[in-house]
């Protein structure tokens, strides 16, 4: 459904709209609802491929996905501050550290990277191409190369090294995995749009 100038309303919104009389309530329990369930990804390890496969990579594509631009950078940056404050929220939290040492350490760059990922899935949300498979596809592969770019460059950064290792460290293991979470990602909205059409001819 298209709102106004060319913007078209986001599974969010086409659920829970968001001009109801809630509005900001409406927006503050997505935003935590967002945070917690991309925790939840973040804990989920499936063993998978040369290494195992985290989910929260593929939360944060679907957070831009369901929720647009706005209310998705919102979440995921409520979810940095969660992280930021200390809480578990992460995947490597408590574990390997909590709180902004956590973040200044080697995943830095990735989570930096989450923000352009939402914000390139969330623009071409709003703009209905959620709506296609095959528009989605590419636009998923984008997001993930936004998250690999700071990803790697701090982690270069950081830990020194040169570039053959930088790759082989921080992005060759995970390609396999990351693949079929973008295709994954890339099918629940034009899946859940087609559900929703054909409820509406019930």
């Amino acid at each position: 459904m298209r709102v106004s100038g060319g913007t078209y309303s986001s599974l969010a919104s086409e659920l829970w709209p968001a001009a109801s009389p809630m509005a900001v309530v409406r927006f503050i329990v997505l935003c935590i609802a967002g945070t917690a369930f991309l925790t939840l990804a973040a804990k989920i390890r499936i063993d998978i491929g040369p290494v195992p496969i985290a989910m929260h990579t593929f939360a944060v594509l679907l957070i831009g996905a369901a929720y647009g631009m706005r209310l998705g950078l919102a979440t995921i940056l409520l979810y940095l501050a969660e992280g930021a404050a200390g809480l578990p929220v992460f995947s490597g939290t408590p574990e390997k550290g909590l709180g902004l040492a956590y973040m200044m350490g080697p995943t830095g760059g990735y989570l930096l990277g989450f923000v352009f990922a939402v914000a390139i899935v969330g623009w071409v949300t709003d703009r209905g191409w959620d709506r296609s498979l095959l528009k989605m596809i590419p636009v998923m592969l984008v997001a993930n190369i936004a998250i690999y770019v700071p990803g790697l460059l701090w982690l270069k950064t950081l830990l020194v090294l040169d570039w053959d290792k930088t790759f082989a460290f921080g992005i060759t293991p995970f390609l396999y995995g990351d693949a079929l979470k973008l295709v994954l990602a890339a099918c629940v909205a034009p899946a859940a749009w087609a559900l929703i059409e054909r409820f509406r001819k019930i």
